[in-house]
């Protein structure tokens, strides 16, 4: 391939019109595809203060240059102002949809889509252009009947899209794959877009790169984590070292992980979802039907909500998929209103353990039917907002944190609070290295922090599977150069973190700087049972660390980039953001 892809789609759903333009040459070099260049065509064209469900915020479908072709799940990323947050949103999907976008958008890099349509429309992808096709008669129909109902493969919205839930998904493959976190699938609701279909063949050259990427990664261990267990050993990881959030973030260990834990899932499991040397997630059959749990289902909706049966809380996330609704925020809005019933804050009866009674109310959440529903499907914060029961359930920037306890791991901590989407344990995973380490400094906190949020940024501008990526050692680089690109690694380094910064600048111009870092309320309070017994954040430390971080980053106090931050990072062609650094 020696002409990489340098074009992008725009639709326009409210004048039902679509045209491709040619990507900027040195947005292309600084960016690449995926996140960056997403954020930078965000950054671009929204004004500050955009509703994130009208008409004028964006929604990409970004593919990158490796994404079909590198090893394990494609990805594709949806980019946008999230209606959770009013922060910038990145969110993943892997699976069958991925592939067949990179390939239906030819030299295109992604669909920039804005407007609102009139009645339901469909985006039909294929021959690097679009259609648009009327939805009407699938308003109102889940994701697996989306799917069914359409030619190519879909990426849809259940009826938490279409009822603007703050955190409803964008579901690809019937449900089996979300772009979860942050509520991109109630912008597209807001849009009226019911799906997007791609009709295309994954890329298939550099078979050769492919496969030597391939052996790099099972030869880790994080390679041979994944094609044994996929994500679903997070929960007996979490358990055994003290960082399981269970019962609304009361207890730290959960006495029935052996329930919900990865022996569990396979004694109950049909099979893999991908076969090959590196297998997808495991199958299993349930009331909802078939579905493919990951790790934040046991750990959000079991031990997050004390369940203990595998089939129970498989049945809960499959509820989920169908929903199309995040299930770490949808898990941890039941678990507040547990806490709150139990409070005397809501009329409601409902307990730890009662998996009917958590399943009815994700579909009052899902459905805004009742008050409770309705307030729970804007986010556990804006529902304390009404009924109290503020600080019962940490979030960051109005999303809920997933189930790694940080009050034993305070780099994880500092990589919550930092997150550009929010409370996100995909930007950073220190917990898995510090809990086994004991005795970092907050050098070394900082360090690792800002490594890993750096590093993710460039490989989900490529974009690769998260943990294929973790095997790249130059970061693609080789694989760039194979597709026409002349990017080294330290070049790729210096990219991830002018993306990471990128997005600051986004955030910072939307009013969220450094009191939007802040420790949430919830992890002052100490945790219960197990390792870390009676550990939590100590607010005044959390600063210090905070302080070390924006000094390691070239931000300023209130967590703003410097002019000199920007001119080092060749970031000179930017607007400022309100309150950042003037030029």
């Amino acid at each position: 391939m020696s002409n990489p892809p340098d074009r992008l789609l725009r639709v326009d759903l409210t004048r039902r019109a679509v045209t491709t333009e040619r990507v900027p040459d040195r947005w292309r070099r600084q960016y690449i595809g995926g996140k960056g260049l997403g954020a930078r065509y965000l950054y671009e064209e929204l004004e500050p203060g955009t509703d994130p469900l009208g008409p004028e915020n964006a929604l990409l479908f970004m593919v990158g240059p490796l994404t079909g072709r590198a090893p394990g799940e494609p990805r594709y990323a949806a980019i946008t102002k999230s209606p959770l947050t009013g922060a910038f949103l990145d969110s993943y999907s892997g699976g069958e949809f991925a592939g067949a976008l990179a390939g239906a958008l030819e030299d295109c890099l992604g669909a920039f889509i804005t407007g609102r349509a009139d009645d339901p429309l469909t985006l039909v992808i294929e021959d690097g252009t679009a259609t648009l096709e009327p939805a009407g008669e699938l308003w109102g129909a889940d994701a697996e009947v989306t799917a069914e109902a359409l030619e190519g493969n879909v990426a849809c919205i259940g009826p938490a899209g279409e009822k603007r839930v703050n955190y409803a998904t964008i579901a690809a493959d019937g449900g089996d794959h979300h772009a979860g976190r942050g509520g991109a699938g109630a912008v597209m609701g807001a849009k009226r877009l019911k799906a997007v279909v791609a009709r295309g063949d994954p890329p298939e050259d550099s078979p050769a790169l492919r496969e030597t990427y391939e052996r790099q990664f099972l030869a880790d261990g994080t390679g041979r984590w994944q094609a044994a267990s996929e994500t679903l050993e997070s929960i007996d990881f979490a358990d055994e070292v003290g960082a399981l959030a269970t019962h609304g973030w009361q207890e730290s260990r959960f006495e029935g992980t052996d329930g919900i834990g990865i022996e569990a899932a396979r004694d109950a499991a049909t099979g893999r979802e991908r076969d090959g040397p590196i297998p997808g997630g495991f199958e299993v059959d349930t009331d909802e039907g078939e579905s493919v749990p990951r790790g934040a289902a046991p750990m959000t909706l079991g031990a997050g909500l004390g369940i203990d049966e595998f089939d129970a809380v498989a049945t809960l996330g499959a509820r989920c998929d169908r929903l199309g609704i995040d299930v770490i925020s949808a898990g941890n809005a039941v678990a507040w209103a547990i806490r709150a019933s139990a409070d005397g804050l809501i009329d409601r009866e409902i307990e730890f353990g009662d998996g009917a009674a958590a399943g009815g109310l994700l579909e009052e959440i899902a459905n805004r039917s009742t008050p409770l529903g309705d307030a729970l499907a804007d986010g556990v914060e804006k529902a304390a907002e009404e009924f109290g029961g503020e600080g019962l359930i940490p979030a960051v920037k109005g999303m809920a944190l997933p189930s790694y306890d940080p009050r034993g791991a305070s780099a994880m901590a500092l990589a919550y609070a930092t997150s550009d989407r929010g409370g996100c344990h995909r930007r950073a995973r220190p917990i898995e290295s510090e809990a086994l380490s004991p005795g970092w400094d907050d050098a070394e906190r900082v360090r690792r922090v800002i490594g890993e949020q750096n590093r993710r940024s460039v490989l989900w501008s490529l974009i690769v599977d998260d943990f294929v990526g973790e095997g790249f050692a130059d970061l693609g680089a080789a694989w760039l150069q194979a597709l026409g690109y002349d990017h080294t690694p330290e070049e790729l380094r210096r990219t991830g973190e002018r993306i990471w910064t990128l997005t600051r600048l986004f955030n910072v111009r939307e009013g969220l700087d450094r009191d939007a870092d802040a420790v949430p309320t919830a992890l002052t309070e100490p945790a219960a049972g197990g390792p870390n017994d009676g550990s939590a954040i100590d607010a005044e430390a959390f600063g210090t660390l905070l302080d070390r971080y924006y000094a390691a980053r070239g931000w300023d106090d209130r967590g703003r980039p410097t002019r000199e931050t920007l001119d080092r990072l060749e970031l000179d062609d930017l607007n400022d953001p309100d309150g950042g650094a003037k030029r």
